[in-house]
């Protein structure tokens, strides 16, 4: 043991922790991706529940709800509010089920 101690090229009084730069002393450091994809992915998932024109719009706003969702819970930092991120992946999985209560045939491709 004394003979690796003796190799390692490491100086224990320079090693520093690393610190996050803090957002409030520059605000263009904060990431508005979650809340973009959390706010569109409500916008989908209202979309998903309310819109009547077809049944297969109605099943893609739906899908694009739950990714939306899943964006924004990957890209959210852990001190960020959960419940609003919840209640958008809540209300997307809503949409998709009631989607596919009004209308079970599968989705059909856009094209």
């Amino acid at each position: 043991m004394s003979t690796n101690n003796m190799a390692d090229p490491r100086r224990p009084n320079k090693i520093l922790r690393y610190k996050p730069p803090s957002t409030e002393a520059n605000p263009t450091l904060e990431d508005p991706t979650p809340d973009y994809m959390n706010l569109l992915g409500m916008i989908f998932s209202m979309c998903g529940l309310m819109l009547k024109v077809t049944f297969t719009y109605l099943k893609w706003c739906a899908w694009m709800a739950v990714y939306c969702s899943f964006i924004s819970f990957a890209n959210s930092r852990s001190s960020e509010d959960t419940k609003q991120m919840m209640s958008s992946f809540m209300l997307s999985i809503s949409a998709v089920v009631m989607s596919y209560l009004q209308n079970p045939q599968p989705m059909s491709p856009p094209w």
